[in-house]
């Protein structure tokens, strides 16, 4: 990662954990010029005392910024709308494209910042021709590149993650302490920071004007098996929560928001050799023809070898060289080369094995 020269100030998105922490304190102990940067996002959290706290013991400004109704308007509203229409969606990675590499970024500027640090684990390699590469963190299982990976080459450009090289959580810790910052012991932050520790259900429902829908659940034979309470209690590969009695155990393979039922099988018919993804963006120039490449469809997903088909509209189509279980429309899929992001997009659905 090129740093920045010292004279150029950097803002530094605090958010109260020990990660946005560190890695302002790295930032810091390298000689840069700060500023914080904690964003409001919910109209009912608390006032984020603990960003406070950090910038108060590196003694730099902090700057607290409302974005509430943007949150709501770019995340949390089409969060709704997308498990209302039968997909399981990712918030963090819109939040990461359209408010902290977005609105938060701007933000930046606007205090006269060259660049944004987060506490993200990924790197930002930067070639000969000054053209930022996003990479995989050194300790793979904190990577978050993948939730990233969207953010486009425009904010790559301008942004810092100072812990993508860290050996671990223990190394960023151990460094809390050193630096005697008063988080060190935070927790970790929960994965979607505006549901409740009841989890998306009673979420969507409370932000629905439907409370229930009841629908069919069918085998994918067309065999009439029972009846939901609302399809966006399910997602693709859940097998758990069916009360189906089978000879096999069935599993969620398709959920129909228009028809308003949930198609259920065996466990053989969840496994897709392929997908079709929309809303694609390329950190380098796009493709224009397919090549080999790696794929991950979740967070929690290995990257598998694949062919990568792009299409006209900001589309592509991924084959994968071995089917893969639980295609999920909604999700984002994100294509490696090696540990480097080429790309994302928003998986709209499965191709099935012939």
């Amino acid at each position: 990662m090129r740093l920045p020269e010292t004279s150029t100030l950097i803002a530094v998105a605090l958010s109260g954990g020990v990660d946005s922490a560190v890695a302002a304190a790295l930032l810091q102990q390298q000689g840069h010029r700060l500023v914080g940067i904690t964003m409001n996002l919910l109209p009912d959290a608390a006032a984020n005392n603990a960003a406070e706290q950090v910038a108060e013991h590196l003694q730099i400004p902090l700057h607290r910024i409302d974005l509430t109704d943007a949150f709501e308007q770019q995340v949390i509203a089409p969060f709704v709308t997308s498990y209302r229409n039968g997909e399981t969606p990712n918030p963090c990675v819109r939040c990461n494209r359209l408010v902290k590499f977005g609105l938060l970024l701007d933000h930046a500027h606007q205090l006269g910042a060259g660049a944004l640090a987060t506490g993200h684990y990924a790197r930002v390699l930067r070639d000969a021709d000054g053209r930022a590469h996003l990479h995989a963190a050194a300790d793979r299982r904190k990577d978050q590149s993948y939730f990233l990976a969207t953010i486009g080459q425009e904010a790559l450009q301008q942004t810092l993650f100072p812990l993508g090289g860290m050996s671990g959580k223990d190394q960023v810790r151990q460094l809390a302490h050193e630096f005697g910052l008063p988080v060190a012991a935070a927790k970790d932050s929960q994965d979607v920071c505006f549901l409740p520790d009841s989890g998306y259900t009673e979420f969507l429902e409370k932000r629905s004007s439907v409370s229930a829908a009841q629908g069919l659940i069918v085998h994918r034979s067309g065999r009439l098996l029972g009846r939901h309470n609302g399809f966006w209690r399910y997602t693709v590969g859940q097998r758990k929560g069916l009360g189906i009695a089978w000879a096999e155990p069935l599993y969620v393979l398709e959920i129909s928001a228009v028809r308003n039922r949930v198609v259920v099988g065996e466990q053989q018919y969840l496994y897709a050799s392929g997908l079709l993804a929309d809303q694609a963006v390329w950190f380098g120039q796009e493709p224009g023809m397919p090549f080999e490449a790696h794929c991950k469809i979740r967070y929690r997903h290995a990257p598998v070898p694949c062919l990568v088909e792009p299409q006209d509209g900001a589309g592509m189509r991924v084959l994968f060289h071995e089917p893969q279980r639980a295609v999920t429309p909604g999700q984002t899929v994100v294509i490696y080369q090696g540990d480097e992001v080429l790309g994302a997009g928003r998986i709209t659905g499965a191709e099935l094995p012939c």
